[in-house]
């Protein structure tokens, strides 16, 4: 059956997971192992998953998409992870697409959308993070000045991932001086940039190496040409349409971690169970398995949050709090379910082979991007329990 078909009823979702589990086993441990040691990419699984329509997931069919839904699009993406492969290696082809369905022109859409969900194109980074300002989006230096029927970009922007990896490129930029705005949250564009006409003319990107394989990346504009029509909807209104993105986001990786946690525990509770010292499996010691269960405890209730937040953006509520809350709670899980699995394995945790140390480096990122989870505590503090703001 083919992916458009499917919807969101129970049979559903578990016929998609079944198949990301089958795509997913063609790419063990030993491919992952490889590109990590190389701090390569891995073309071959983002391949994979675009032929299959998973990477198209949340784009319209109307588009080439499949059409489906958050809870859906939550689903892909645990399953990738759970099963021991590198969901951030793409993830952002799911949610980055969101500000143009939603704030891009007619044509814009008819003419970017079907090409990124057939995989002709790649919209896999997105450039906001600036050195200077961190997570202060509003503080960002990168300017765009029109001139004729062309902005003129200038500036700096770091931890861009996929960034060498992708063929189009979401970029927010300030075309009014933040003095000059009429708002607080004014003067901010977003602009797709066609990164294949860009680079040598105007763009230069320099890799970042990192802990863990995540392909990431500082870019430098230099008089960067960027046609008028690239423009996503209106002049000065970017920040707001890139917040209306990040719901999606924060629900996406969320699940990503729910993965992470079912793959360590699944592993961590496998070996309890075979490795006997003392004469007994050390699954049997309260000292092993209460760590365990507790991590499993823990993910269970990260992954009813999860399913909350995905409901409620799918069904077009407000879902800021949820989602904030799924992207806490599920890094918190994925953490701690590492952690467990590290120290169950003892030594052997350490070793390349097992996959663990692997994993345990990748999870570790969601304690601090896309978002920090003292952010995360700062937004629930002001919005939902109503405190001083903090920053």
């Amino acid at each position: 059956m083919a992916l458009t078909e499917l919807r969101q009823t129970d049979d559903d979702l578990a016929q998609i997971r079944e198949s990301v589990r089958a795509l997913c086993a063609k790419f063990p441990g030993e491919y992952w192992r490889g590109l990590d040691r190389e701090r390569a990419y891995p073309t071959e699984f983002v391949a994979a998953l675009t032929q299959a329509g998973f990477l198209a997931a949340l784009i319209p069919e109307q588009y080439g998409g499949s059409g489906l839904s958050m809870t859906a699009a939550a689903a892909i993406m645990e399953e990738i992870q759970a099963s021991g492969c590198n969901g951030a290696a793409c993830h952002a082809q799911m949610y980055t697409m969101g500000t143009l369905l939603r704030h891009g022109s007619a044509a814009q859409k008819a003419r970017w959308l079907p090409a990124i969900a057939s995989g002709e194109l790649r919209l896999q980074a997105f450039g906001v993070t600036e050195p200077t300002s961190g997570t202060d989006t509003l503080n960002l230096r990168t300017t765009a000045v029109r001139v004729g029927d062309h902005y003129i970009i200038n500036g700096q922007k770091i931890w861009t991932s996929r960034a060498e990896h992708s063929d189009l490129l979401l970029l927010i930029a300030r075309t009014t001086a933040r003095e000059a705005a009429k708002t607080r949250t004014g003067g901010l564009s977003v602009f797709l940039v066609d990164m294949r006409l860009a680079q040598g003319a105007g763009i230069s990107i320099n890799p970042i190496r990192t802990m863990m394989n995540h392909a990431t990346t500082e870019v430098f504009f230099d008089d960067l040409r960027v046609p008028a029509e690239n423009l996503i909807g209106e002049e000065g209104e970017g920040f707001r349409y890139i917040l209306s993105g990040m719901n999606a986001e924060r629900i996406l990786i969320a699940a990503e971690c729910i993965g992470d946690a079912k793959w360590f525990i699944a592993k961590a509770s496998a070996y309890a169970k075979e490795r006997v010292v003392f004469g007994r499996p050390i699954g049997q010691n309260q000292g092993v398995q209460f760590p365990i269960a507790r991590a499993y405890a823990q993910m269970r209730a990260a992954e009813l949050m999860v399913r909350e937040a995905a409901s409620r953006y799918e069904a077009g509520l407000d879902c800021g709090a949820e989602a904030n809350l799924a992207k806490l709670l599920a890094a918190d899980a994925s953490w701690a379910a590492g952690d467990t699995c590290l120290q169950t394995h003892g030594g052997f945790g350490f070793a390349e082979e097992f996959d663990i140390e692997r994993k345990f480096r990748e999870t570790r990122l969601y304690q601090t991007a896309p978002i920090s989870t003292n952010l995360i505590l700062s937004y629930l503090a002001e919005h939902v329990l109503g405190l001083p703001r903090s920053y």
